[in-house]
């Protein structure tokens, strides 16, 4: 990783990658990073048959004048907003792509639901593949609603941070990213427990509702909830988190939180802790149905630490 804070963000041409655009412009005009913008392209998988019995030579460069075509529209948008960028062109699999020069960033920002796009490819896969295996936390900016031919809506003020807590370590990470970006962004940080006792899985597939207190139960998760927000607030004395927890699943009280969140934080194949089940499948849940951008913490990248605000000099 480069010493320099530095945001990676994949583009296609779509409106809905230059959604994910703006929020990344956004996100580095008060942190300070630069941005390094990419698009990748793939020749197809099938080839031709020729006159002559053999296989059709594929130019690639048409391919390659596109990709150029949409990096230069999109390195435009982010100088004008006074942003550092870098444009570059990335060969093969969109999702490997962006995999790869991840290492070398400290986030990576990609939209969702893209649509007539330069590949056509980025914001469909890409979104759900990518923050699994990313070598940094994944930015994943809804486009709900956008087509080709509406006007791009302004990016939000960040005000209020939602992130899952289910005491594994990557939902550990997931607070301590989170923490960070309430920072950043001066906004309220909310984290929240889900406890699945009404659908008859999790606690319940194996104790039974019968034999369970859910009021006890929701008392126990809050006051572990409660140990681990206050360790994180000790070394944040500017900080105050709200604490939640209710009876619910992860993927369904996140989404629901969404209506009302500017960002939600969330593991990815999360293991363990005193819940178990809120950081597994959750964070592929939530990228589905968020009203709001997700932020996807992984294994791969616990250490991470997004910049904190830039001080004037």
């Amino acid at each position: 990783m480069t010493g320099q804070h530095s945001i990676l963000v994949g583009v296609d041409g779509s409106l809905a990658s230059l959604h994910a655009l703006d929020w990344a412009i956004a996100l580095a005009s008060k942190n300070g990073s630069k941005i390094t913008i990419a698009c990748s392209y793939s020749l197809p998988t099938f080839a031709a048959a020729s006159i002559d019995g053999g296989f059709a030579a594929l130019d690639d460069s048409s391919i390659q004048e596109g990709a150029r075509v949409v990096l230069e529209g999109a390195a435009k948008r982010v100088k004008d907003a006074g942003i550092p960028v870098i444009a570059q062109i990335a060969s093969g699999d969109p999702a490997g792509a962006l995999v790869e020069l991840s290492a070398d960033h400290n986030l990576v920002v990609v939209g969702t639901r893209g649509r007539s796009g330069f590949t056509e490819r980025l914001l469909g896969t890409v979104s759900s593949a990518l923050p699994a295996h990313a070598k940094c936390p994944v930015v994943v900016v809804p486009g709900h609603g956008l087509r080709d031919s509406d006007q791009l809506p302004p990016i939000e003020e960040i005000k209020r941070v939602v992130v899952g807590v289910d005491g594994s370590a990557i939902s550990l990470g997931a607070l301590k990213k989170a923490v960070h970006h309430a920072k950043i962004w001066n906004a309220e940080l909310v984290a929240v427990g889900a406890v699945p006792l009404s659908k008859g899985a999790g606690i319940l597939a194996w104790v039974g509702p019968a034999s369970v207190d859910h009021e006890e139960v929701l008392r126990g998760y809050a006051e572990k909830l409660d140990a681990i927000v206050d360790e994180v607030e000790a070394e944040h004395e500017d900080l105050r988190i709200r604490r939640i927890v209710l009876d619910g699943t992860g993927a369904e009280l996140l989404t629901e939180f969404s209506e009302a969140a500017d960002l939600l934080v969330v593991g990815s194949r999360g293991r363990g802790g005193f819940a178990g089940l809120l950081l597994g499948s959750t964070s592929q849940a939530v990228l589905h149905h968020s009203k709001c951008p997700v932020l996807v913490v992984n294994k791969k990248c616990e250490d991470y630490v997004i910049a904190s605000p830039v001080e004037a000099d």
